[in-house]
């Protein structure tokens, strides 16, 4: 058996280690949320399974990029289905943010949803990028059909 490679990954190990230790603790203060995000209470559905949502947002205190996600689910279901997802500034000042994405046909329907909008930042913490989240919000909405397209 060959000791060199192990020594190899041993060192390699030990470097990791000894970089992480080094690392500044999240604090409390640094992950309490800093922000607000609505979601409209109507949500628009389209015939191929188009679904666009929106809502506002607001944020302070951000040092990396920041994303106003959604999903969507219905009825007794525990499927939830992404919804795009939107760039965020976090300035203070209230922004609109609409985001779109496309379920397979007939997941969703026209009718009462449940919208679950989250603000989160991707932040680095010793150099690993992990969400801290600035608001979530729960909202139960109608989804209407979209007018078709000619």
């Amino acid at each position: 058996m060959r000791v060199r490679p192990l020594l190899g990954v041993a060192a390699g190990a030990a470097v990791i280690l000894l970089a992480g230790a080094g690392a500044t603790p999240a604090t409390a203060s640094a992950l309490a949320p800093t922000g607000s995000v609505t979601v409209d209470a109507v949500g628009r559905i389209a015939a191929d399974g188009t679904v666009t949502l929106s809502g506002t947002y607001r944020c302070t205190g951000s040092s990396g990029p920041v994303f106003v996600s959604s999903s969507v689910s219905q009825g007794t279901s525990t499927t939830r289905y992404g919804i795009g997802g939107t760039r965020a500034v976090c300035d203070g000042a209230e922004h609109r943010w609409v985001n779109t994405g496309r379920t397979r046909s007939g997941a969703l329907v026209a009718g009462a949803a449940h919208v679950e909008a989250t603000v989160m930042e991707l932040r680095s913490f010793g150099g690993l990028p992990l969400p801290v989240f600035h608001a979530v919000k729960n909202q139960d909405v109608t989804l209407q059909q979209a007018p078709a397209r000619r």
